[in-house]
């Protein structure tokens, strides 16, 4: 159906197809396939319907909730090889792509002609827009851009019958039926598998411009986006690493951050030159009166991607330091931020494990990063209770457990705690009023 060059079924294959980047999650499959079209994505569906196999549709691997991970066999899809950019249209300004394009490849699409896709996960270079979508995935622009799910338009799904359907299309406004779009993004493929999306594109900033404050504490950074924020400035970058992280940064890439700080803050905004210089310095202003120890700004294009390296290199610098990260992902509202990264310090002291924590100090979301050697079992017990306490406390903050990577496997024994169990009942119906039988990554999401 896919090509006998398009199958993997040894074991020694199978063994990366069996993880994702989430530690400690291991599953297996039977087979592998890697379709090149939509017809041959429905033909394995069939065929796995039929029978009553699982299928696990799969991007790039880059998940961090294990959302990937094979459980108890069956059929892997793989989408890398549907990696075509098929348009890019300037007037209505939307791609349409393969669910294989990375979503850095997406953005020079779209650069060549002038134009624009903000979502920016750190791992843009890698993640597909197949498995963005999968996740509602956010990255670096959240805060003055949204996510995904904020640039979806219309997909094409194969469902779990083996039928093609589309949804949504090339318009802003279209309200005909149940908006099954929204539905579908961050659904972690239990719903149907995305072999085609539509998505919309925004102009080119003209400028961009990004800056640094350094804190004493972390608590103080956190602050300081509370009082910028509270000023009306709507940034498109405000991200910030606490004392562990900018000294592992500092070690794997040299970018001559400041050591003695207890927190860094990356600020930035893009538009006209004159709006993105005017906001920084307004920025940084907020930071200084916030008691900032020191404050740097970028008056180049290539100091600003610099700064903003420090920001997307933090996950695998982390990952220098030791065999296991266990980077999790919760989100709260604004104003309890300083609440949840000092419950997160609490924690982490108390159980005695090395934390470094990051994120989009913006919107609220948060990547503690638990630290553990391979063979530490002391750790790895102790890492299981620090995770329920900090997603336990991000729910009593009115937060959530996941703000941008997804379920998976690793956060489903919570989810009731945040959603209740009525309400997890009504995503069991919907899932089996999209796949009856059950095969679409089972085990996860709605299973």
């Amino acid at each position: 159906m896919v090509g006998e060059g398009n199958v993997r079924s040894h074991p020694a294959e199978l063994i990366s197809f069996g993880r994702d980047a989430t530690p400690l999650h291991e599953g297996s499959a039977d087979v592998v396939a890697l379709p090149g079209s939509t017809a041959e994505v429905a033909a394995v569906v069939q065929v796995a319907n039929r029978r009553g196999l699982a299928l696990i549709p799969r991007g790039a691997g880059t998940n961090l909730a294990a959302a990937t991970v094979p459980i108890g066999g069956g059929i892997v899809m793989s989408l890398t090889r549907m990696d075509q950019v098929l348009e890019v249209n300037r007037g209505e300004m939307l791609a349409v792509v393969q669910p294989g394009v990375t979503t850095a490849e997406l953005g020079r699409a779209a650069d060549r002609v002038g134009l624009f896709y903000p979502p920016d996960p750190g791992s843009r270079e890698t993640c597909t827009i197949g498995g963005n979508i999968a996740t509602n995935a956010g990255g670096l622009r959240g805060l003055k851009y949204g996510v995904t799910r904020d640039y979806v338009l219309g997909l094409e799904l194969v469902l779990a019958s083996g039928e093609t359907i589309r949804t949504g299309g090339r318009l802003i406004k279209d309200v005909a039926g149940y908006d099954l779009t929204r539905l579908i993004v961050g659904s972690e493929g239990t719903l149907g598998v995305v072999t085609e999306a539509t998505l919309a594109l925004r102009p080119r900033p003209e400028a961009s411009t990004t800056g640094v404050a350094y804190f004493a504490e972390l608590a103080h950074a956190a602050a300081a986006v509370d009082a910028i924020l509270a000023f009306g400035v709507l940034p498109a970058t405000l991200e910030f690493l606490d004392d562990v992280c900018i000294g592992v940064v500092e070690d794997y890439a040299g970018l001559g951050l400041r050591r003695d700080a207890g927190a860094l803050l990356l600020f930035g905004d893009d538009g006209t030159e004159a709006s993105a210089r005017l906001c920084v310095e307004q920025m940084a202003e907020i930071c200084r009166a916030g008691g900032a120890l020191e404050i740097t700004t970028a008056s180049q294009i290539a100091e600003a991607e610099d700064l903003l390296a420090a920001r997307r290199c933090t996950l695998p610098a982390l990952a220098r330091v030791a065999p296991i990260t266990i980077l999790e992902d919760v989100a709260v509202p604004r104003p309890r931020l300083v609440e949840m990264v000092e419950a997160v310090a609490e924690i982490t002291e108390k159980l005695g494990l090395a934390c470094g924590t990051f994120g989009h100090a913006g919107d609220g979301n948060l990547h503690p990063t638990l630290l553990l050697e391979r063979d530490d079992k002391r750790a790895r017990q102790a890492a299981e209770q620090a995770v329920a306490r900090i997603f336990a406390k991000a729910i009593e903050l009115g937060g959530t457990i996941s703000g941008e990577h997804g379920i998976g496997l690793t956060k489903k024994p919570y989810l009731v705690d945040q959603l209740g169990a009525d309400h997890l009942a009504l995503l069991q119906r919907v899932k089996t009023a999209f796949d009856p039988a059950g095969i679409l990554n089972p085990a996860k999401l709605g299973s």
